[in-house]
């Protein structure tokens, strides 16, 4: 598995925080294999102190407590030689994008 960190990856409005560093990990098929789930640190709160689905989990990589974000690619989503860091990178951000947005249930 391979892990890379963003530091100080910038958040939208709407949460507690500008920026926290993202962990991305990579399975050994990567680029051919779709990267699955992405892990803040710290811990990412809306700013309104509401509940980011899919987010309650906390683990530890690379010696350090990380808030999972359980998000993942419906199936042909990803293509192979075609998408890449970048483009996951896009979809961490609409989802961001969309946890700041979402309203109470």
């Amino acid at each position: 598995m391979i892990a890379i960190v963003i530091p100080s990856f910038p958040l939208p409005n709407g949460f507690a925080a500008t920026a926290a560093d993202l962990l991305l990990r990579l399975a050994p098929g990567y680029p051919d294999m779709q990267p699955d789930m992405w892990w803040f640190a710290p811990a990412i709160r809306r700013a309104d102190g509401q509940v980011i689905a899919a987010t309650e989990l906390q683990e530890v990589h690379l010696g350090r407590t990380w808030q999972r974000w359980s998000r993942h690619l419906n199936p042909g989503q990803w293509r192979s030689g075609i998408d890449s860091l970048e483009s996951y990178l896009a979809l961490v951000r609409k989802e961001l994008e969309a946890a700041a947005r979402a309203r109470a249930a």
